[in-house]
């Protein structure tokens, strides 16, 4: 999720139309930092080559809408909201692509329908950072992908925030298990995309 990023899609044509539904679906609730343009269209590129995708932090529904309009036929995708109420309203944008699954929990119920060839971690930083982070090993197949979304371009080394270290996005960054990268989405967002190495790599 990102701050006003559901005025991000303002005057930006061409979206697929579940998008499309999902953003007029934040719109109405008064969400408004949905998933932007920018990453939902890396989102849409990644779908592609998953069959078992999940998300977390849901929102109403526009970073999982792009995620399942670049996804391939028979791909699965399974997407947790903490807020009850956004829940049910994503559940609806939905609501006739039996291949996608909202749930109303803690982050941490992405859990019982992994591991995934895809997983995007959002909402707030839940699982994202140093204190409780998601588990790659557990949550990802071998060669699997997990992407941090929401992050500001970084302009030194290390990585800073708030002037110190930004330890969670070292993190993943240094993780032993992951070869990580982080792309450049626009001049005010990043991403993290990183893969899960396979047995004989680590």
């Amino acid at each position: 999720m990102s701050i006003d990023g559901t005025a991000a899609y303002d005057g930006v044509e061409g979206l697929p139309p579940l998008v499309r539904r999902a953003v007029q679906t934040a719109r109405q609730a008064g969400f408004a930092p949905s998933c932007r343009p920018e990453q939902g269209r890396l989102l849409y590129a990644l779908a592609a080559g998953a069959e078992m995708i999940g998300e977390t932090g849901t929102g109403c529904g526009v970073g999982l809408a792009w995620l399942a309009s670049g996804a391939r036929p028979g791909a699965r995708l399974v997407s947790v909201e903490r807020d009850a109420h956004r829940a049910s309203l994503a559940a609806q944008v939905f609501h006739d692509h039996p291949q996608v699954s909202v749930i109303c929990g803690d982050w941490r119920e992405i859990h019982r329908d992994g591991p995934y060839d895809l997983l995007v971690l959002d909402g707030g930083g839940q699982g994202k950072g140093v204190e409780q982070p998601a588990d790659p090993h557990r949550l990802l197949r071998p060669g699997g992908t997990v992407v941090i979304d929401d992050l500001t371009p970084a302009r030194h080394w290390p990585p800073r925030f708030d002037g110190v270290v930004d330890r969670a996005r070292m993190h993943w960054l240094d993780h032993p298990g992951l070869d990580a990268a982080e792309l450049r989405l626009g001049p005010d967002l990043a991403a993290l995309v990183a893969t899960r190495r396979f047995a004989a790599d680590q």
